[in-house]
């Protein structure tokens, strides 16, 4: 919270509202000054970072929020964002499932937000999705499915089967779980589920957690999840 106020200070007092670029020697003088006074968590480009900090996460009790949860190196990836959704969005799913830096850094590059169903829905609906999950910590579809899933990293070349893509999720299954998103667990590889007296068996099976808790008999009885032993593949 400190270099949110500090930015947030500078904005109201220093710069009446206007943009760093405005008021750049303004800033530069400051931040000798400060660096004198402080050390040199206030040099120039930092004191830059703080304004516009402050510029695009205004609302104090969301800065204040996340702040429980994100560092300043998480910030520092997710301002210079240019859309104010993207922002938001990365800055709440950092919180919701703690993301390291390195993580975050890796969703952004991956074009995380870009690949969900929320990017592609009206501002005023995607806002109310955020606010949800700001509020109430309530993930949708929209924000957990992804459309692509990137699966480059196990490293399945031209034509594969289904074993030689279970043998890989389970080679790279860190990476897989980051890839499908927060609140999946691994149970088990061919893991037997019996329903109505007929045995079915998942392949490599990572159920989310919530069908797992809450949902689980509805779950296993829908169609394509599963397979019979010794039956060709199921939809997935």
């Amino acid at each position: 919270m400190l270099y949110w106020k500090a930015g947030q200070r500078i904005r109201q007092d220093i710069l009446r509202e206007k943009r760093a670029e405005y008021g750049q020697e303004i800033v530069v003088t400051l931040s000798r000054q400060l660096v004198e006074e402080f050390g040199n968590g206030f040099s120039r480009p930092n004191l830059f970072r703080m304004v516009h900090f402050a510029e695009v996460f205004p609302e104090e009790a969301i800065v204040s929020t996340l702040s429980r949860q994100l560092s300043w190196s998480h910030f520092v990836e997710i301002i210079p964002l240019k859309d104010d959704l993207q922002r938001d969005f990365y800055a709440e799913m950092c919180r919701i499932e703690r993301w390291s830096v390195r993580t975050l850094r890796q969703k952004i590059a991956g074009m995380l937000y870009e690949r969900t169903a929320l990017s592609k829905k009206p501002e005023e609906l995607a806002q109310k999705e955020l606010a949800a999950l700001r509020e109430e910590d309530k993930l949708t579809p929209d924000l957990v499915l992804r459309d692509p899933y990137f699966l480059d990293f196990l490293g399945l070349k031209d034509t594969y089967g289904e074993t030689d893509m279970e043998a890989a999720i389970l080679r790279e299954l860190e990476s897989f779980i980051l890839e499908i998103g927060v609140g999946f667990t691994f149970v088990a590889r061919q893991k037997r589920i019996t329903v109505d007296e007929e045995d079915y068996y998942y392949s490599s099976a990572e159920i989310p957690r919530r069908f797992e808790e809450s949902e689980k008999p509805g779950f296993f009885k829908k169609p394509g999840f599963c397979n019979r032993r010794g039956t060709s593949a199921e939809q997935y």
